[in-house]
């Protein structure tokens, strides 16, 4: 059996609409950056705000919290998003995006009125997690201040965040990509390579269904 914070980086292509989340278990820590369908021409696939909805994100974690991107007009959505998986919303993150050359970005590619220069993460908090010894808080700032890289790439300073919170913990990345797979999380999304998988239950579950 291996130890949570040694287990490598695990990854499965999938449908989030169409999979039986019950399959992985319970996490602490859960990543999410949805394609929240903003209205606008973007090089990838959205979800609609209903199938948002529908997803069933609950089903992975009874204790913990969720870390949770959004943009533009799918604030509102997201809040209801969190409520409806069962998450307080607590905080959020702000990420001022920077070019290579330390200055911040004016032209971005989201945003109606105004072009967006920052994004958001919201933080939900479920279940008695400050009186859970493997939480811990008070530890980051609110603002990180990175460089853009690739489309939807976040920065890798949210991981350090994460794993301050709740070190050595069960972890899960929801639409993930390649540049997203790392140690200890469990990354799921549409567009991943193939399959990479070693803790037995979640072999064991997936086989059953």
């Amino acid at each position: 059996m291996f130890k949570i914070n040694h287990i490598p980086a695990q990854w499965l292509n999938v449908d989030l609409r169409n999979i039986d989340l019950n399959i992985f278990g319970k996490y602490d820590i859960i990543h999410a950056d949805p394609p929240w369908d903003i209205h606008m021409d973007l090089p990838y696939g959205t979800m609609r705000d209903e199938e948002m909805k529908k997803l069933e994100i609950e089903k992975l974690s009874d204790c913990g919290f969720i870390f949770l991107w959004v943009t533009g007009r799918a604030m509102e959505l997201a809040r209801e998003c969190l409520e409806k998986w069962g998450y307080t919303r607590i905080d959020e993150i702000v990420w001022l995006k920077i070019s290579n050359d330390y200055k911040l970005i004016r032209t971005g590619r989201t945003g109606h009125w105004l072009n967006h220069s920052k994004e958001h993460c919201l933080i939900g908090m479920k279940g008695d997690v400050l009186n859970n010894e493997k939480f811990l808080w008070k530890l980051d700032c609110d603002v990180i201040v990175s460089e853009v890289r690739e489309t939807s790439r976040k920065p890798d300073e949210i991981y350090e965040i994460m794993e301050r919170c709740c070190p050595g913990g069960r972890k899960i990345e929801l639409f993930g990509r390649a540049h997203n797979r790392r140690s200890s999380f469990m990354t799921l999304g549409n567009q991943l390579p193939s399959n990479f998988v070693v803790e037995h239950q979640v072999i064991n579950r997936w086989n059953e269904v």
